[in-house]
């Protein structure tokens, strides 16, 4: 952390802008994306920093201090890119997930297969019990996009629950909050009490993601401070997990109805050969070169800086 100039601050919210792109495509998480650009671990802290120190630093040394304290200038670039991101991107995204799936997810498949490597390689000392994690998260991130999703509920504990799961979802990489929401049967409420400005189930979700978001901030804080090759094994193996809902070749075994748009929620993956629609094989290898290449170059340009 510590003092950036106007234009590493742009450059900040622009990774927020990516992180907001990721987290519109249900199954990519915008956790991948500020681990690979560099930021993951100070969203991390920013966020553990917000709490009840807060409130005593506040009357005894102002809002300057306090502002300072939470890193305030970063979360507000971040979360303002992200903010512009799903406010400019999601109808381009959902245009695209309906009428060029393959080659969409090609390019994601491609970034998160390059991700695959840049977390690995943070890994300092590789033993047993770091490849036994790595193993375990790429179980654990499998299995959950194996699930089947449960039935809509309006239950507000339930609701609570399902805000504070989403954020911490959509915290680590691998795993999508908007994903974990269809899973839980919560992502149509939470719709449709948008779109009716229900503001009870609105404020349990975001009451709920709150308390995930400073909870797990502070759980992921203390795993990186005392094993962080450890973490780093899980957080690559769930990465590797979530693969398996990427894969651009799928065939749709059950979707539902939100908002007026079919969602798929449960799909099977199949060659491209045996794929129904048009394979588009070149495009989505020549895609997904892109998506990998473009990981490197990132990480090259932040090299040089």
């Amino acid at each position: 952390m510590g003092d950036r100039n106007f234009l590493q601050y742009l450059i900040v919210t622009l990774k927020g802008m990516a992180m907001g792109a990721a987290d519109v495509v249900p199954g990519v998480s915008g956790g991948t994306i500020a681990f690979i650009s560099g930021i993951y671990e100070e969203l991390i802290t920013s966020i553990n920093q917000i709490g009840p120190a807060v409130l005593k630093t506040l009357p005894k040394q102002g809002i300057v201090a306090t502002w300072k304290e939470v890193n305030g200038n970063f979360l507000l670039s971040l979360f303002l890119g992200i903010a512009i991101s799903v406010i400019t991107l999601a109808r381009l995204i959902s245009w695209l997930l309906i009428n060029e799936p393959v080659l969409l997810w090609s390019f994601f498949f491609g970034l998160v297969v390059a991700s695959v490597i840049f977390v690995a390689r943070a890994i300092v000392k590789w033993r047993p019990a770091v490849f036994a994690i790595l193993l375990a998260g790429a179980a654990i991130a499998y299995f959950i996009t194996q699930l089947p999703p449960v039935e809509n509920t309006s239950s507000l504990p339930y609701l609570f629950l399902s805000g504070a799961l989403a954020i911490c979802a959509m915290i680590l990489p691998g795993i999508s909050g908007a994903f974990i929401l269809v899973l839980l049967g919560s992502y149509k409420t939470v719709l449709d009490a948008v779109h009716e400005r229900n503001v009870i189930t609105l404020a349990t979700v975001f009451v709920g993601a709150i308390f995930g978001l400073l909870s797990f901030a502070r759980l992921l804080k203390w795993m990186f401070q005392h094993y962080k090759d450890i973490t780093l094994a899980l957080l690559t193996g769930f990465i590797i997990g979530s693969l398996n809902k990427i894969w651009p070749w799928k065939i749709v075994i059950e979707s539902r109805v939100f908002d007026g748009k079919s969602i798929p929620v449960l799909e099977e993956n199949v060659s491209p050969f045996a794929y129904s629609g048009e394979p588009q094989l070149l495009w989505a290898i020549l895609l997904a070169i892109a998506g990998f290449s473009l990981i490197f170059m990132l990480e090259k340009l932040a090299a040089k800086k």
